[in-house]
């Protein structure tokens, strides 16, 4: 009789013959495991759970992994993989629908998959309206993102190992070919010879600085003239990079100057630090549109997103969906879009009721949020102690959806006082649209924090002054307590002949 890893091998066999995209991609070593562990995980992969689980769920797995037991695999070379609200951002603004896709530094296709979502939302079938194709110098990692499409019934041509490195390689020859370019590229990548990447071409701007050993010392803005130079005459491109790249000076400054004097560059988004597992670092999303409208030509749209996030624990934030939606809203008002932002405000509408307005639900389910706790206190408090614990669940669950209503009630808030019913306004420390005049007063910085500025802040009603007064009264009081308590347990040692 076989053993259980030699019946998942066979089974690894029959899946790459049903896809030619897998062949040779699949592992088929699950003999190194005991019959009970790999019991134990198809027991757990097997679960209805996993399929609702939307997005990049491969890469999110092994990043999960990478994060608990090796981080030190995931900072290798920059490589890090791309969380999925930062996917669903860049995806939501380029709103892909058919064409070229590009993602020249592919990881576990995340890009893809948040693609084809996006696409079969609109309507159409992915494979049908969209050609995939990606590049992972990572072998293990394009057999990740492999994997991935096939999962998602997806189609792609993807290439691995050194002909992909996209330093010195066009894989796909797609130069000036694509509808889309998604990417997160490892960032400040150095010691990248600066010979062999002139010579791959895809440099409209020139090459960045290069150092006495004839190589690039940080490969940003390689990466960033790619992304330019891969997009047809339409072409959009949205992608992540290091925060220092939007005001890192030198060749990098000179680069920036031409790239925003095309009049391409379309948003730039900040983030704040604990978005990636593995890494803490702030990033920032960029958005290129050579179709843009003649009227936002000389344009740009700054988002500073750093202080607008949900916490998930104490390493992670992320956006949630109702985050995105208000974060996409602002763009699609800059674009002039204002129906899709008013199919926003509906869709908030039905999620809470159309009886009342947004700060009279917010203020009501406040009010049902406070009646349910002390409801579920006195209920627990007065029942035996054998049903503490079902009461106890029952109301939390009642509590759990009040929270989740507030929450939506409260991101309505949040995008309705800033912009109404539909007008686009410049908000102090939020967004910004700024004209190529203002960028290039600025010294050509793309950073958002340079023209948003500061949020004001609100009037608490606290004097100042007096408050300090008082706070120094009372440190002087703890202080003289202080005191007397240690001449107290002095006076207690000595009596104890301590």
């Amino acid at each position: 009789m076989n053993c259980l890893g030699e019946v998942v091998n066979n089974a690894m066999e029959l899946v790459e013959q049903q896809s030619e995209q897998l062949s040779g991609v699949l592992p088929k070593d699950y003999t190194m495991f005991s019959d009970e562990l790999l019991a134990e995980l198809l027991r757990i992969f097997n679960k209805s759970a996993l399929d609702v689980v939307g997005g990049d769920i491969v890469g999110r797995i092994y990043e999960y992994f990478l994060n608990k037991f090796a981080k030190n695999i995931a900072q290798d070379d920059g490589v890090f993989f791309t969380p999925k609200s930062l996917v669903k951002m860049i995806v939501n603004v380029l709103e892909p629908t058919q064409g070229v896709l590009l993602d020249p530094a592919c990881g576990s296709g995340g890009m893809f998959v948040q693609t084809g979502d996006f696409v079969e939302h609109a309507g159409m079938r992915a494979n049908a309206s969209m050609t995939f194709y990606g590049q992972e110098k990572v072998e293990y990692n394009a057999k990740l993102c492999l994997m991935n499409l096939a999962v998602h019934g997806l189609t792609g041509v993807i290439k691995s190992g050194d002909e992909a490195n996209t330093f010195y390689h066009d894989a796909h020859n797609l130069a000036g070919e694509c509808d889309y370019v998604m990417a997160n590229p490892p960032f400040n990548v150095d010691k990248v010879k600066s010979e062999s990447a002139q010579n791959a071409g895809r440099l409209p701007f020139g090459l960045p600085s290069v150092n006495k050993n004839k190589e690039v010392g940080n490969a940003n803005y390689l990466w960033i003239s790619y992304f330019y130079a891969y997009l047809n005459e339409r072409g959009r491109a949205g992608f992540v990079m290091a925060s220092s790249a939007t005001d890192s000076q030198g060749k990098d400054k000179d680069i920036r100057e031409q790239l925003v004097k095309t009049g391409h560059v379309d948003v730039m988004v900040s983030v704040g630090n604990n978005f990636f597992y593995t890494k803490s670092l702030p990033c920032s999303l960029w958005f290129f549109d050579k179709g843009k409208r003649e009227e936002l030509r000389d344009k740009v749209l700054f988002i500073d997103a750093r202080n607008y996030y949900t916490v998930v624990d104490r390493t992670l934030n992320e956006w949630s969906e109702w985050q995105l939606k208000n974060l996409n809203a602002i763009v699609w008002l800059y674009r002039g879009e204002v129906d899709k932002y008013r199919a926003l405000l509906e869709e908030y509408r039905q999620e809470l009721g159309e009886m009342l307005s947004f700060p009279d639900r917010a203020e009501q389910l406040e009010t049902d949020l406070e009646n349910a706790r002390a409801e579920a206190k006195e209920a627990v408090a007065q029942a035996a102690r054998k049903e503490k614990k079902r009461i106890e669940a029952e109301y939390q669950d009642t509590i759990q959806a009040i929270e989740q209503k507030l929450t939506v009630a409260k991101e309505a808030l949040w995008l309705t006082e800033k912009f109404g019913e539909g007008n686009y306004a410049d908000i102090p420390g939020l967004c910004k649209v700024a004209t190529l005049e203002e960028i290039k007063a600025k010294g050509y910085s793309l950073t958002p924090g340079a023209y948003v500025e500061v949020a004001p802040t609100e009037d608490d009603g606290v004097d100042f002054h007096q408050r300090m007064t008082e706070i120094h009264q009372e440190l002087r009081s703890l202080q003289e307590e202080s005191n007397r308590l240690m001449e107290t347990i002095s006076k207690n040692w000595e009596e104890m002949g301590l």
